[in-house]
């Protein structure tokens, strides 16, 4: 499979938003917005992402959109983020795409941060050279309750 990235387009926010709405895919991200369903925050919180120095792009797999990938945050503290399409699980999407961004921003260090039972994230970032560092509990608006989190840490 040809995985890319690209810049987000328009075009890309209807996908991403129907991706935001998987229930599955809500509790093992877990970390998400308090609403996933209210179009009007998801447009303004896109709205002010592309208008920020945040790194932000679609990720392709043989050319359809299937998820997105960023790196946001101060300088130092920076954090790498991605959301896959369900559909796209287990095929090696999520790792081609954050090994494309690492490249994409070669600034160090990076932080990641991970729910402790999502599994399949956690190995996307050990593949891309991420280590956990802490562990921390904090409100999981998808499961309605704090969790453990493990934070990772890239160096250059």
């Amino acid at each position: 499979m040809d995985v890319e990235l690209r810049a987000v387009h328009d075009s890309d926010l209807p996908v991403f938003f129907r991706q935001l709405n998987d229930p599955e895919a809500l509790r093992m991200a877990a970390f998400t917005p308090e609403d996933p369903a209210d179009r009007a925050a998801f447009d303004a919180h896109w709205r002010r992402l592309r208008s920020s120095s945040d790194v932000l792009r679609a990720i392709l797999a043989d050319g359809d959109v299937v998820g997105s990938a960023a790196v946001y945050g101060e300088p130092g503290e920076r954090e790498v983020t991605y959301w896959v399409d369900r559909a796209y699980w287990g095929r090696g999407v999520a790792t081609a795409a954050l090994r494309r961004l690492l490249a994409e921003v070669p600034e160090r260090p990076l932080y990641a941060r991970a729910a402790a039972d999502n599994e399949g994230s956690l190995r996307v970032l050990a593949k891309c050279g991420f280590r956990v560092t802490a562990r921390a509990r904090a409100f999981a608006q998808a499961r309605g309750a704090e969790i453990e989190e493990y934070v990772l840490h890239l160096d250059g």
